[in-house]
């Protein structure tokens, strides 16, 4: 069972390591679900060109010269600055786009790029690095817009999707051929605080923050991405235009014109998205992975799947899996209390290892288990009270079936006169008495919590003190030995039985060889209780017991004369009834 363990810890970690798809959509997720939801900063509104205002205005697109009087009517409502997240990829047929050009220099304005594959790079950023200048995501290249970038702020309006298709990163900065370019949601603070450079701090990771003069560091995962906290950034629309004190992002919410985005919260429009990374910029305890989070998440899941294996596989049932629960309980926490704190450390797969490595340690104990139970039954219904073998069965700890050393009293008997009788009768009725004979000693020994450890042909060898704890085993062993003599008497079957009872410590566990074995005794205690029911022939009793059970049996006894037996240098006090 413990050699399954580094297999099952090394399968289940391939898909946390190589971040497979399944796993890693499902760390999304858990922090879609976790992560906690932040109030709107205050500083941002979201203006919507909406069906009706299209159908109003003529259709779309929107003549540049209402554009430009739109951008005026918003800085006369108090707007500090307007971003639009519109392409302008023709010029306007009416010939507005002089004005709405001089309209976007009155106040902070900024203009979305779409990024487009196989065509230019943008113009760079200025960018200071503090570290090893590495890291960032490689811009695909963008459709130019229809205004040099020299002349107005440009920012990629760009809206990656992860392994489940949702937009949750965002890159503050992307790296082009030639230098950094921002994103929309960036450029809209180096217009509001006019300034030239940002600033990206790296480690041997990647990119740890970006800072822009006017706010505070911004905390990024080590390709420079954002986690974007889906703030509800107030709206507005061309009629109210309740927008003083904020900065306003323009979009279209029309039908067809701009594609909506697949994100947590639902199908969002791209101006909306630039927002929400502009609130997300703001957000001090903001989420976001850190550089160590797979470390950490691998720690996580060796430590806690080992535990959950170690309980259920050592421990009891009980304490395994109560345990085991425990174990998982705290790994949620943990997993719970860092995503609420903006850290985001992911420990569901930990969680899914853990209930996968849980199920098959408990199936395996309890196969274990089983096969012990059987095992027991096996060794033991026979030999000993149907109680005791079930109470071996709840509880097979009582039993050390691999070998222990333990003081027991051991009790001989022997079938007198067997091979005079076997001559004379036939083998049908030498087989009756013979199984009359045992059945009466097995009775005895049962009723008396000893276990009868086996038969050697008329013989028989009993256990007092195992399998399990019997108190009072030197007395319960005489009463045993003197209960056999006079059930025998009275079954009037012909035969007389010797008895010899000695106690002392022996090795007792399974016996024999790997394919064949048996719950045993050996040791010089075992070997003094035969000798003394063989002498009890020369000394003419039916029973000898030996000197350390009287001293311990709290019986009054009759001790002999000493005898000397085979093995022992000195003699051997004895005593009967």
């Amino acid at each position: 069972m413990n050699k399954l363990i580094l297999p099952i810890l090394l399968l289940l970690s391939l898909p946390l390591v190589f971040q497979s798809v399944p796993t890693e959509i499902l760390k999304l997720k858990t922090f879609d679900a976790l992560v906690k939801e932040y109030e709107p900063s205050g500083n941002f509104v979201v203006l919507n060109i909406t069906e009706e205002d299209v159908e109003r205005e003529g259709g779309y697109p929107l003549p540049r010269q209402r554009l430009a009087e739109i951008q005026l009517e918003l800085l006369g409502k108090g707007a500090l600055g307007v971003g639009w997240v519109i392409s302008f990829p023709q010029a306007d047929r009416m010939g507005g786009d002089e004005e709405f050009l001089r309209s976007l220099g009155y106040a902070p304005s900024v203009l979305a790029m779409f990024e487009t594959p196989n065509n230019k790079y943008p113009k760079t950023t200025g960018t200071v690095t503090k570290g090893d200048d590495i890291g960032g995501i490689l811009s695909k290249g963008v459709k130019e817009n229809l205004y040099t970038y020299n002349t107005i702020l440009q920012g990629i309006a760009i809206a990656p999707t992860e392994a489940d298709q949702l937009v949750r990163r965002i890159p503050l900065l992307l790296r082009t051929p030639d230098g950094w370019v921002a994103s929309f949601g960036t450029q809209i603070y180096k217009a509001l605080f006019n300034v030239k450079t940002y600033i990206i701090t790296t480690n041997d990771n990647g990119i740890q923050e970006i800072a822009i003069r006017g706010i505070p560091p911004v905390k990024t995962d080590s390709f420079g991405r954002k986690w974007i906290s889906w703030v509800n950034t107030p709206e507005t629309n061309l009629q109210e235009m309740e927008v003083n004190g904020k900065f306003v992002f323009v979009g279209v919410t029309a039908n067809g014109v701009m594609p909506q985005v697949a994100t947590p919260v639902g199908l969002v429009e791209p101006h909306k998205i630039q927002a929400a990374l502009a609130e997300s910029i703001l957000i001090q305890d903001s989420p976001y992975i850190p550089d160590y989070s797979l470390a950490l998440e691998l720690l996580i899941y060796l430590a806690s799947v080992s535990l959950v294996w170690a309980f259920i596989s050592y421990l009891g049932i009980t304490w395994g899996i109560s345990l085991a629960l425990i174990t998982m309980g705290l790994t949620g926490f943990y997993g719970y209390y860092t995503i609420t704190t903006g850290i985001l450390i992911d420990v569901t797969w930990s969680l899914v290892s853990q209930f996968i490595t849980g199920a098959i340690a408990f199936y395996l104990r309890f196969r274990e288990q089983y096969k012990l139970r059987q095992q027991i039954k096996k060794q033991f219904e026979h030999y000993l009270d149907p109680r005791q073998v079930k109470r071996l069965q709840k509880d097979p700890d009582l039993l050390k079936l691999g070998g222990e050393k333990r003081r027991c009293t051991f009790l001989f008997t022997d079938v007198r006169g067997f091979t005079a009788l076997s001559e004379t009768l036939p083998p049908e009725e030498v087989t009756e008495i013979m199984n009359k004979a045992l059945t009466v000693q097995v009775e005895c020994v049962q009723k008396r919590g000893g276990m009868v450890d086996k038969f050697i042909g008329d013989a028989m060898m009993a256990i007092f003190n195992a399998p399990m704890d019997l108190k009072h085993h030197e007395e319960l062993a005489v009463q045993c030995a003197k209960e056999i003599q006079e059930n025998i008497r009275k079954a009037n079957i012909g035969v007389a039985i010797g008895v010899g009872v000695n106690t002392g410590e022996a090795v007792i566990g399974n016996m024999g060889s790997d394919t064949r074995f048996d719950y045993s005794a050996i040791g010089d205690a075992v070997n003094t209780a035969a000798r003394l029911e063989s002498a009890t022939k020369e000394v003419g009793v039916d029973i000898l017991i030996g000197e350390e059970t009287e001293k311990y049996c709290g019986l009054h006894l009759k001790k002999l004369k000493p005898i000397k037996v085979k093995g022992k240098e000195k003699p051997l006090k004895i005593y009967t009834f």
